[in-house]
């Protein structure tokens, strides 16, 4: 559980800096710099690939808790018993 946490925090703050850095690139790049529109491009990849990789450790992580439900056919909702609470009686 700590380690989903833990990379949650790294993809949120990595896409944070990357954000900063592709704002930052589009300034020079706009002033005239030519290589900057790819460092922009590059920068908006990797943030955009951090927040997608950061939702999902998120969802894993409220998975972990018990916050949200897994999803029908997954293995971890396949390791329940059939039927709910009602057919153990």
């Amino acid at each position: 559980m700590a380690i989903y946490a833990v990379g949650v925090t790294f993809a949120v703050v990595a896409w944070g800096y990357l954000v900063w850095a592709a704002i930052d690139f589009g300034a020079t790049a706009r002033s005239g710099n030519n290589a900057a529109w790819l460092f922009l491009v590059l920068a908006c990849v990797g943030a955009a690939s951090c927040l997608f990789a950061g939702l999902m450790l998120g969802v894993r992580l409220l998975t972990v808790v018990g916050i949200v439900n897994p999803p029908a056919g997954s293995p971890e909702e396949s390791a329940r018993p059939a039927g709910g609470r009602r057919a153990a009686r």
